[in-house]
């Protein structure tokens, strides 16, 4: 009987159904209305918070630093803490993965590896999303999440040393001879192993996209966490040591991911990499960009997730689209205003380190803007390039529409998508789908008892989102008024 009223009701607007089989009508709607779909098992473990706690824990904290030596040399924002363990609270629009053991992230693989079969089977450009921390044990993330910040704060370091404050990313440009000054770099063969001529090229500068990829020629797994010493301008390991075990868990999660590449590029799917909590998400994002640079050779496959709530989003997505252009390869994003911002604030504030977020709506909106903009233009200018608005956001799709036009971008191309959730939002998606723009609902399935978490998740949301659903509630009433008095009580989708 509960399975059935779910069914009825709550579970039947946000949810397509229990198995690849039962889903199979309801993408057949979409598609006659021109709404594709992003399939997503949605089954989650129902564990307690003292659970939650434990194993991040656990999976957050390396050999290294079970006596808690390690620990006290680490930033604050990159350590695990208690307090924070539950990575779920505070959070209503996004699932969370907590790593038991290999054998689970190889489960979860696996679930990953049905969806992408089931998009691939359901339509010729469908859309499959995945998040790294269901592949691996997040201690590995956390780590290179470090690194990856703490070197680009020595170059921004240095460049405030060279009167370079303020500049944007792609604006500010070392010297050389001042950066290994500053490093204690003086022969030749030193100089050689971190710059090389072609890097140099004739101006004898580095910005920042070749500064990165100074941690590409160290990329040696477990010796790719070195990080500088400010003061002395030399590489130390960020732990004193890595276990056989943790070395071949970062290694495993290396092959999952590949796994995953592979088997999109196979049944052509797309595979869109979520973006997750901070501390998490510069390794994200570059692991993202890894499988881009390998995949991404024809068309975008891969596409990294950019949270637009973020103070340094436009400086991520301005550096990776002129890496894309410079390496040659196709550019793919996904836009998001983001998921974690009352987590995200209230760790910052406990912990102590800077708040991440921005400080206002308006300036997400307007980052949100910003972003999406830079990115249309780079359609324009390489019609490689492509972007997901993911968004329920009425004026960002308005916007998106209106700058399509003054660009001279075509639905047709398909180089712009729109994503909203299943059961959310139609006046959206549908209207957008009707015009001729390529827009994909978010399709969770799996059976009643083990999507409960996900539906817990989507009261709440929709519990926050009241004016957007009172909008709803008025548009289906003035259509059901206009159908009774026009006499037409069923709309057949136009071909």
């Amino acid at each position: 009987m509960f399975d059935r009223l779910m069914k009825m009701t709550f579970y039947g607007q946000f949810v397509a159904g229990e198995d690849q089989e039962a889903i199979k009508p309801l993408i057949r709607h979409n598609q006659a209305f021109g709404v594709g779909s992003i399939l997503d098992y949605s089954v989650e473990e129902d564990i307690s918070q003292e659970e939650a706690e434990e194993k991040e824990m656990d999976s957050c904290t390396a050999d290294a630093e079970r006596d808690g030596s390690g620990a006290s040399k680490r930033e604050k924002q990159f350590r695990v803490h208690r307090g924070f363990g539950d990575r779920r609270d505070g959070v209503t629009s996004a699932r969370t993965y907590f790593y038991a053991n290999e054998a689970k992230c190889d489960h979860h693989m696996e679930n990953f590896l049905r969806c992408i079969d089931a998009s691939g089977s359901a339509s010729d450009d469908g859309f499959c999303a995945i998040k790294l921390t269901a592949l691996g044990r997040p201690q590995f993330l956390l780590q290179f999440s470090e690194v990856l910040t703490k070197w680009r704060r020595f170059f921004h370091q240095i460049a405030i040393q060279q009167g370079q404050a303020g500049l944007p990313a792609m604006g500010t440009k070392l010297q050389v001879s001042e950066v290994l000054e500053s490093m204690g770099i003086t022969t030749k063969c030193d100089i050689q192993s971190w710059f090389t001529g072609e890097m140099l090229g004739v101006s004898g500068t580095v910005d920042l996209l070749d500064w990165n990829s100074l941690i590409d020629s160290r990329t040696q797994l477990s010796r790719l966490l070195l990080v500088p010493n400010v003061q002395t301008g030399q590489l130390e390991p960020l732990l004193s040591h890595f276990t056989e075990e943790e070395d071949l868990q970062m290694k495993r999660m290396l092959q999952r991911i590949d796994v995953l590449a592979k088997k999109a590029l196979e049944v052509g799917v797309c595979l869109m990499v979520d973006a997750e909590q901070t501390y998490f998400q510069p390794a994200i994002s570059r692991l993202t960009l890894e499988m881009q640079r390998k995949f991404n050779t024809q068309k975008p496959v891969i596409f990294n997730t950019y949270q637009c709530y973020l103070k340094d989003a436009y400086d991520n997505v301005s550096l990776d689209v002129e890496l894309a252009r410079r390496e040659g390869w196709c550019f793919g994003a996904k836009l998001v205003r983001g998921a974690y911002m009352t987590q995200e604030r209230e760790r910052a504030a406990e912990v102590g380190y800077e708040d991440p977020i921005n400080p206002t709506y308006k300036a997400t909106n307007e980052m949100y803007h910003r972003c999406l903009s830079h990115i249309l233009e780079e359609i324009k200018l390489n019609s490689r390039a492509s972007v997901m608005v993911a968004s329920h956001n009425e004026d960002s799709v308005r916007f998106t529409i209106q700058r399509m036009e003054e660009l001279g971008l075509h639905p047709a191309e398909k180089k712009v998508y729109f994503g909203q959730l299943l059961g959310m939002c139609d006046q959206i998606s549908f209207p957008l789908g009707q015009a001729g723009f390529p827009v994909y609902k978010y399709v969770p399935f799996g059976p009643v008892k083990d999507v409960l978490p996900y539906l817990c998740r989507r009261a709440l949301e929709n519990r926050g989102i009241m004016k957007g659903a009172q909008r709803e509630r008025q548009l289906l009433r003035k259509e059901l008024k206009r159908r009774v008095l026009c006499g037409q009580f069923l709309y057949r989708p136009v071909a």
